[in-house]
């Protein structure tokens, strides 16, 4: 019954408005855009808008998934958090005025959905649960979905740079002419990292590939020590794309033949976007958290260490997807 009055009330408006609320890193974002592209392809009329960090949900607006995006970031916000806050007028008329709301925020006291429900919110689906061994995760970010009788089938997430993004990649390369292999030296923690040293070797002997390749490092503000030490270690002659928006990054990684990386929100990234990936994972289990798409290959660890794999293992990787 719920799932059927939850359809019937978005096919009931002329033009209704659904509100997806996820917050968390970049790579928890991108694990969810097949939850919201399995709403975009069912209420193909409807007006689609994310709340969470600006500077990542800025890979959806515009760019398929939604019409608009609104950052989570605003003081206001957090007064509905707090259980009988004086609400902000400005948030209930935001909120009011959409026919569904999925929340992924984290709400164990259930604050957040009971002051969205004093603000008038019509119809909330609590979307957030913690990630389990069960199944990927993408999976289990759609399945609260079901409620409206959505079915998730297909767990690869998609991005699509515009071609704003893409005039950005092309003016970033332009000086490039060889066949470029991008690198993500890092992730979100220190025990999903490859050892430097090892990613410094690998690079050299990538350079004896035939088309020889253009190297390009990625990075943001907790790559710095790292893309540093590249830096320093390859000289003039290192290509680093640092702190670059999220939206034309994408379009940079759609532009390489290869990426290679870790688990992390970058590695999403590139696979999103349809860049033959090649994942070092260690730690984390990648039939729940790597990149299901068909054009990703997981390195993964023996014993679930990372520094069992060695630098000569992902040449020979790398050469054989080179060669193919």
């Amino acid at each position: 019954m719920a799932s059927r009055l939850v359809t019937s009330t978005i096919r009931f408006f002329m033009t209704p408005r659904i509100l997806v609320i996820r917050g968390g890193a970049i790579g928890d974002f991108i694990l969810t855009l097949p939850a919201i592209k399995l709403m975009r392809e069912n209420f193909p009329g409807a007006r689609i808008e994310i709340l969470g960090y600006k500077h990542i949900i800025a890979l959806a607006e515009g760019r398929y998934y939604c019409e608009a995006t609104r950052s989570i970031e605003y003081a206001p916000m957090a007064g509905f958090f707090v259980p009988g806050f004086e609400l902000s007028p400005e948030l209930i008329e935001y909120f009011s005025g959409f026919q569904q709301i999925v929340s992924y925020l984290y709400d164990p006291n259930g604050y957040f959905e009971a002051n969205l429900r004093r603000a008038g919110a019509k119809n909330i689906l609590p979307a957030y649960s913690a990630p389990d061994d069960s199944q990927h995760v993408t999976l289990q970010l759609a399945r609260p979905l079901q409620q409206m009788a959505l079915y998730l089938e297909d767990s690869g997430a998609q991005i699509y740079p515009n071609a704003e993004d893409f005039k950005f990649a092309d003016a970033f390369l332009a000086g490039i002419s060889k066949p470029v292999i991008a690198i993500h030296p890092g992730s979100g923690s220190p025990r999903k990292n490859w050892g430097l040293e090892k990613w410094l070797i690998t690079a050299r002997a990538l350079l004896d590939l035939e088309p020889q390749p253009e190297l390009l490092w990625v990075g943001g503000e907790a790559d710095e020590e790292r893309l540093d030490a590249i830096q320093n270690a390859f000289g003039r002659s290192a290509h680093i794309a640092r702190h670059l928006p999220l939206p034309h990054l994408a379009a940079v990684l759609a532009r390489c033949r290869l990426f290679l990386g870790h688990d992390s929100g970058i590695s999403h990234l590139a696979a999103a976007v349809g860049t033959p990936s090649v994942l070092l994972f260690g730690p984390t289990d990648p039939a729940v958290w790597a990149p299901a798409n068909p054009h990703v290959i997981v390195m993964e660890a023996a014993d679930c260490d990372l520094s069992r794999i060695q630098p000569a293992m992902v040449s020979e990787k790398v050469r054989a997807i080179w060669n193919g």
